[in-house]
């Protein structure tokens, strides 16, 4: 199986005979780059549905559950839509490639629901944590205060993060998270 590879495709090459001061042929490339525009945006907005496509490579399904520690320490996970103020819900991503083909390199983010505490447990642990939901670093946070370095507090972030090199054709990945209810 071939993987998914990106292009990058450009309307603006140089002419072969350039002269500095001779902006007519960027002037048709620029106009035959509105005109392609134009045409291929109205026909995508005729032909694109509201919701998403049956087509789209990797579909997402969201998971919230309780976690229930029985009397031998193992976990159990017990699906929910409500929670009570110190329950804490394991929140799972599966990831799953509609494709023939394996993707490759792809990073998926899942923010922090509000009214909620990340308690430091990821699966996988490669997580990537961020406190502004742009800047992202390796688990546990860390920052400098009066030229220490100090841990950040798990309830100033905000998103997790996570990079997947590979996705086999028609398989899925899982992600997922713990949170303590505020």
């Amino acid at each position: 199986m071939t993987p998914v590879n990106s292009r990058t495709v450009s309307f603006f090459a140089r002419p072969a005979a350039f002269h500095p001061l001779d902006y007519s042929s960027y002037y048709v490339s620029y106009k035959r780059f509105i005109k392609f525009m134009l045409s291929s945006s109205l026909c995508f907005l005729v032909m694109t549905p509201a919701q998403a496509s049956p087509r789209d490579p990797l579909k997402m399904s969201l998971t919230a559950s309780k976690v229930v520690v029985d009397k031998q320490g193992k976990a159990h996970y017990i699906p929910v839509n409500t929670a009570k103020v110190g329950t804490v819900i394991q929140y799972k991503a599966t990831f799953s490639n509609t494709l023939h083909t394996a993707i490759q390199n792809t990073t998926v983010t899942l923010p922090i629901p509000t009214n909620t505490e990340f308690t430091g447990e990821v699966y996988p642990p490669s997580a990537q944590a961020s406190v502004d939901y742009y800047n992202y670093r390796d688990l546990p946070l860390m920052r400098m205060v009066d030229g220490q370095l100090v841990e950040v507090p798990k309830s100033e972030y905000k998103s997790l993060r996570w990079d997947i090199k590979y996705i086999p054709p028609r398989k899925a990945v899982n992600v997922a998270f713990n949170t303590i209810v505020h």
